[in-house]
C-alpha cells in the first residue's frame, strides 16, 4: 500500500520511521516545508499547502491509507482531498482518549470533533478509526514533548505542564474523582504507539476505535513511581480531587490566565477518567507479539543524567 503521514512532528516521525525500516509499503511524508533531514534519510517528502485543494489532491495521487497528526482546518482540508482521491481508509490526528468521553465546547479539542464529523459524514466513502493511546509517556520528557515537536499548539507541551515537574519535584495529582475514588490513565510511549498503528495498517477490517496500552496506572501510583525515580522527596505535591480542581480552573478562566486554564482542564480530564479505558486494550489482544515498555524502566532511561 502507499501510506501517507501528514505531520513531521516526534509521533508523525515514529510512525514514519516503522512503516520505512518494518514494512513494505510505500511512504510518503506530507510536510508544510522542506525537509532535508528526511529526504537524506531515504524518505519521500511532499511539501503541502493545506490552504491549497489541488496542492493536497495532487500529493494524495496514488495513496490508500493517510495518517494525519496535523489539526484544525488543515485536518479538514486534508479530509476533503482525501476523499475526491480516493482514498480508502483515513486515520486523524487523535492519539489520546476516547474521543466519546469528550464534552461539547472541550477547550482540548482543537477541531478534532469537527474533523470527526466530516468522516462520518463521508463514512460511505473512506472508512476511518481512531487510535487511542491515552496519555503519551513524552509528556513527562525531559524538556517536555515539546522537545520531540509533539503537541507544539496545545499549550501544554512543556516540560512540568501536566501533573509533575520531574526536574523541580513539583507535582498537583489530581487523584481522587467525584465520587472520592482513585483516578487512572492509560499511558503509552510513542514509539510503542507507532509500532501499533502500523501492525494495524495490515487489517482486512478496522473497528471504529481502536485501543493500545503501555500501561494503566493510578494517578496516585504514577506520582510514587517518578519520585522513586528520581530518588528525590517532592518539594511541593498538591493531592487534588475534581472538586478542586474544577474551582481552581474557574478562577483562572475569571482572571482570563489562559495558559493555566489549560494545564487545569488537562488535570479536570484525568480526574474524570478521559485518559482511562477497560484494559486489556484491542490492539494489545490482537498483537501479542508487541511488548510496550513499562514507564518505570521508560522515565528512568530519559532521566538517568539529569540531576
Amino acid at each position: 500500500m502507499r501510506i501517507a503521514v501528514a505531520g513531521t512532528c516526534g509521533l508523525a516521525r515514529a510512525i514514519a520511521r516503522e512503516i520505512q525500516e518494518g514494512t513494505s509499503h510505500q511512504l510518503l511524508v506530507l510536510s508544510r516545508s522542506h525537509q532535508p533531514g528526511l529526504l537524506s534519510q531515504g524518505y519521500q517528502c511532499q511539501v503541502v499547502d493545506y490552504n491549497d485543494p489541488t496542492s493536497i489532491q495532487h500529493s494524495l495521487m496514488g495513496v490508500d491509507t493517510v495518517i494525519s497528526t496535523v489539526t484544525g482546518n488543515a485536518q479538514l482540508r486534508l479530509i476533503e482531498a482525501a476523499v475526491a482521491c480516493r482514498v480508502r481508509r483515513f486515520v486523524p490526528a487523535e492519539f489520546e482518549g476516547q474521543p466519546g468521553l469528550r464534552s461539547a465546547n472541550d477547550p482540548l479539542d482543537r477541531g478534532k470533533s469537527a474533523a470527526l464529523g466530516m468522516l462520518l459524514h463521508y463514512g460511505a466513502y473512506i472508512k476511518s478509526t481512531v487510535f487511542v493511546c491515552g496519555i503519551l509517556y513524552e509528556r513527562f520528557l525531559p524538556n517536555g514533548m515539546i522537545s520531540q515537536r509533539i503537541g507544539v499548539n496545545t499549550g501544554y507541551a512543556n516540560e512540568g505542564d501536566y501533573i509533575v515537574d520531574a526536574r523541580n519535584m513539583m507535582a498537583t495529582a489530581p487523584v481522587y474523582d467525584a465520587g472520592g475514588n482513585l483516578s487512572y490513565l492509560c499511558l503509552t510511549s510513542a514509539y510503542d504507539v507507532a509500532r501499533f498503528v502500523v501492525k494495524a495498517l495490515d487489517m482486512a477490517h478496522w473497528p471504529a476505535e481502536m485501543s493500545m496500552c503501555g500501561e494503566r496506572i493510578s494517578v496516585r501510583a504514577l506520582v510514587d513511581t517518578i519520585q522513586t525515580c528520581r530518588g528525590k522527596v517532592y518539594n511541593y505535591l498538591a493531592w487534588q480531587n475534581v472538586e478542586g480542581l474544577n474551582y481552581e480552573l474557574r478562577m483562572a478562566q475569571h482572571t482570563n490566565d489562559v495558559p493555566r486554564a489549560k494545564k487545569i482542564t488537562t488535570l479536570v480530564a484525568t480526574a474524570e477518567g478521559k485518559y482511562d479505558f477497560a484494559t486489556p486494550a484491542y490492539l494489545n489482544l490482537q498483537f501479542p507479539d508487541i511488548r510496550p515498555i513499562r514507564f518505570q524502566d521508560w522515565f528512568l532511561s530519559n532521566w538517568a543524567s539529569v540531576p
